[in-house]
């Protein structure tokens, strides 16, 4: 007979915070939302960890190089998506590993014999105002001279007129030796007030290049997410049908951290996946698993040796798994749920797995929720594809601007790794997708940042400062269908805002 369990499945949208005493000591500007990302032993640090939670969904429509820059440099981080093939998915990690890292390598650079034609064709191509000029015009040749904005007016030079004629050549260039730090790359920056600095060897090879505006970009951006040799931290996709050709393309392509794509992650393919990294790796590649709703699949993935577990079948806003296949659980219930587990589990083996909640954010309150009920971080979809920076299209329709976004079970994605059941047709026979529009909102910057002071000001509430005590602290309760009515704007004839 089946099992049927005596609590409701239930959303975010059914409960509310009650506050806790606010000491004068509880003020928004204090408040941490850094957290753990992957799993680590009790008492010591996660050696991976997001400095806002915060990760955007491994989809097409969400997560591509683009959207993991701008979300690093704001402190979260992206998983990009992997319904695509092995090596553009490896060149987009590999795009965002090389965005910024203090030393960069060139990735512009031509010799003398080139022309200013060659020089504005190259800009436009990738965007960079300053090129190397090498004896071979490779990015770790002997470097020979720069050429910027600076060195040429368009209308007052032919574009056949050499490089060589018109560049800044070495001996008028400051540059540094191998082995200088970037903080004395960036006092030598600042002293001579130069906008990017040559890093060469003994023989004089071009090694690398430090800008200034990496500096100035990241004291606009204090939160952005580096790691050691600061560059952005980039996460990617896998699924558990390629991975033995998938992982190692994204692990030398730099990928900080994968994690498995799948709508139900309870299961022996990922067992085996994650068994596989492990014996071929070891330690050295965090990998999440998921999706799970119970403290079951949470265990099963715990013990499999998964670095976090994300949790939420059904709950995307896109996604059309429940009524489909008739399995899931309401988002809020599911991550209390697992949170328990993972509290049971670190009490029993001194470890702690950081859990994911995935799906099922309406309002950005949700979110202050999905944490306080236990949840290290949050991973997103709907709520990113609304920005500039993700991949989908901007359109006007019926006089306001949306952006496309479709689910990785749709037939639009035709992710048939992520949800074929085993069959060797290489397609699916349903969907659990839908292909939609969502409103355009902007720059992802700002967003972020009014979502992020919203979560704040609940924890100021909530008299708590850290992620850690807001879950030791949270007090909820279930609400009617009528208070949430109330909850909002009503009775009243609201004015339209004469500002738009």
């Amino acid at each position: 007979m089946s099992v049927v369990f005596d609590q409701l499945s239930r959303t975010f949208s059914e409960f509310l915070l009650l506050p806790n005493l606010t000491s004068v000591d509880c003020t928004p500007d204090k408040v941490q939302l850094d957290s753990p990302m992957v799993r680590f032993k009790k008492e010591e640090e996660s050696p991976l960890r997001l400095n806002i939670p915060f990760t955007s969904a491994i989809m097409q429509a969400v997560s591509d190089d683009k959207m993991a820059i701008a979300l690093a440099r704001n402190g979260g981080l992206s998983f990009i998506y992997g319904s695509q093939p092995v090596e553009r998915q490896a060149e987009m990690v590999h795009r965002v590993k090389s965005y910024k890292a203090g030393f960069v390598p060139s990735d512009s650079n031509l010799t003398p014999d080139h022309t200013l034609a060659d020089i504005l064709d190259l800009k436009e191509q990738t965007g960079h105002s300053t090129v190397a000029i090498t004896d071979d015009g490779s990015p770790d040749g002997k470097l020979l001279g720069l050429v910027t904005s600076r060195d040429y007016r368009i209308s007052r030079l032919s574009t056949d007129t050499k490089i060589r004629d018109f560049m800044t050549p070495m001996d008028q260039i400051i540059y540094a030796e191998a082995g200088v730090s970037l903080t004395e790359a960036n006092d030598i920056i600042w002293e001579h007030k130069l906008n990017q600095l040559p890093v060469i060897d003994k023989d004089g090879h071009l090694l690398a290049l430090v800008f200034r505006k990496d500096y100035d970009d990241h004291k606009e951006n204090p939160l952005e997410l580096l790691d050691s040799h600061k560059r952005l931290l980039c996460g990617a996709g896998i699924n558990t049908r390629d991975y033995k050709e998938r992982v190692p393309a994204l692990v030398e392509a730099g990928a900080d951290v994968l994690c498995m794509d799948s709508s139900d992650g309870f299961s022996e393919w990922q067992r085996d996946c994650l068994a596989w990294i492990h014996k071929n790796y070891g330690s050295s590649v965090y990998v999440g698993a998921g999706n799970v709703v119970d403290a079951e699949g949470f265990n099963y993935l715990a013990e499999a040796g998964a670095d976090f577990i994300k949790i939420g079948i059904g709950g995307g806003s896109i996604c059309i798994t429940r009524e489909q296949k008739g399995i899931g659980c309401g988002q809020a219930s599911a991550v209390m749920a697992v949170a328990k587990a993972r509290d049971a589990w670190l009490e029993k083996t001194g470890e702690y797995i950081p859990i994911c909640s995935d799906g099922g954010i309406v309002y950005d309150y949700h979110m202050a929720l999905a944490l306080a009920m236990g949840a290290d971080f949050l991973m997103f979809g709907r709520y990113f594809a609304r920005f500039d920076e993700a991949p989908g299209r901007l359109i006007s329709l019926k006089g306001s601007y949306v952006k496309e976004y479709w689910g990785e079970g749709s037939n639009r994605a035709r992710n048939w790794q992520r949800y074929d059941a085993g069959g060797k047709g290489g397609r699916m026979a349903f969907e659990e997708g839908v292909d939609s529009y969502v409103p355009y909102a902007g720059p992802l910057k700002e967003n972020v940042r009014a979502s992020l002071a919203k979560i704040k000001a609940t924890m100021v509430s909530c008299g708590s400062i850290s992620i850690p005590e807001f879950q030791r602290k949270a007090r909820l309760v279930v609400v009617s269908p009528t208070s949430i009515v109330e909850g909002g704007a009503h009775d009243v004839i609201r004015k339209e805002n004469e500002l738009r």
